[in-house]
């Protein structure tokens, strides 16, 4: 990894950041001098349970290389309390990574109606709640990026997903 990419001041929330591709994003914005809310709500693949291990972890991480991060355990549909993280502890945001997801490992012809609910509020509902509650920030500082992140499986599909 060069070094030639910072992002010295700069505030990132990222969502899912316990493990996957959320931790490998927390952790390189913090290798670069972000300060990094590490999301995530500790539960199961499949969204169930919660824990504050996996975000601690991250924390750790970003911490003995360093750098600046603090958990934040709330579910992404809670959006308005993660931004209130960065905000109370580093006093803004600058850039939002919707990373957090659960696996519904399904057929559509066996989905029931509470998995589809539960799909639709984690990877629709919690991305726009996190991302519209970080807007006002973003907006009224002239500057953010919002960034969004997939699988395989959501571009082109996989059975079952």
């Amino acid at each position: 990894m060069t070094d030639g990419l910072r992002y010295d001041g700069r505030v990132v929330i990222v969502t899912g950041a316990g493990g996957g591709l959320g931790r490998q994003h927390a952790l390189m914005f913090g290798a670069r001098g972000a300060r990094v809310v590490v999301n995530d709500l500790g539960g199961g693949r499949t969204g169930d349970g919660s824990s504050s291990a996996a975000a601690d972890r991250v924390v750790e991480e970003i911490r003995s290389i360093g750098g600046e991060a603090v958990a934040n355990y709330d579910s992404v549909t809670d959006g308005a309390r993660i931004v209130e993280t960065a905000l109370e502890v580093f006093g803004t945001v600058d850039v939002v990574v919707n990373n957090a997801g659960i696996l519904r490992d399904v057929s559509f012809h066996k989905m029931t109606d509470q998995d589809w609910t539960l799909l639709q509020n984690i990877h629709l509902n919690g991305t726009c709640a996190v991302t519209q509650a970080a807007w006002p920030v973003l907006r009224d500082k002239g500057y953010g990026r919002v960034i969004m992140t997939t699988s395989a499986a959501g571009i082109y599909g996989n059975f079952g997903q």
